[in-house]
């Protein structure tokens, strides 16, 4: 997740402490987004000092503590322009734990996979109606918005895949066999127990 490049867009607009970076970025992408843990965000100001796209000062207060200032470079600002007007392109692979969870319900029997797609498709509905809800809260703000629409988009392609996974899978999920475990973890198989007969 490059939010180094997030940080970047945020200091384009003039230098800021770490704590107002904090809230600015949570402010520009919504609370759809979740928070960003101020720890990883000084992490994040570190490595770009180091990378020279950025650089701090030190600001004496007589009120406050000190603060410390972070401020763009012409080489972060370079770095900025680039990622931002290169295309975004996704890492190879589509990992997503429900297609797992997809695997172990298929080969567990129908029951299994009714019982999941069931219990899926209810927690993308419910999903779905608290994202509309935030929707119809977060309209003024179009960056935001569009956060939210696009987090719609997904959980309406996610019940897509739920409905078809449930079409799909059943035939194979009537051919399973099920769980077959035994307590001393060797699989029940036929030969096993056979072998141990004749003995």
């Amino acid at each position: 997740m490059p939010l180094s490049h997030a940080v970047l867009a945020l200091l384009s607009e003039g230098a800021s402490h770490g704590y107002e970076l904090k809230t600015r970025f949570e402010a520009a992408v919504g609370p759809q987004w979740g928070g960003l843990n101020i720890g990883h965000l000084y992490q994040i100001l570190d490595r770009l000092v180091r990378d020279g796209h950025v650089v701090r000062s030190h600001v004496t207060q007589s009120d406050r503590p000190d603060k410390t200032l972070y401020r763009l470079t012409e080489e972060g600002a370079a770095e900025l322009t680039g990622w931002a007007t290169a295309p975004h392109v996704r890492g190879g692979g589509f990992r997503d734990e429900l297609f797992l969870k997809l695997l172990a319900a298929t080969r567990l029997g129908t029951g299994t996979l009714t019982a999941f797609t069931a219990a899926q498709r209810q927690a993308f509905l419910s999903d779905l109606a608290g994202l509309t809800r935030l929707r119809r809260e977060n309209d003024a703000d179009p960056l935001v918005a569009l956060l939210i629409d696009a987090a719609i988009a997904h959980i309406k392609a996610d019940l897509q895949v739920i409905e078809a996974a449930e079409q799909r899978l059943t035939p194979l999920a009537e051919q399973a066999p099920g769980i077959t475990a035994t307590e001393d973890g060797e699989p029940a198989t036929g030969d096993r127990h056979l072998s141990r007969g004749g003995q």
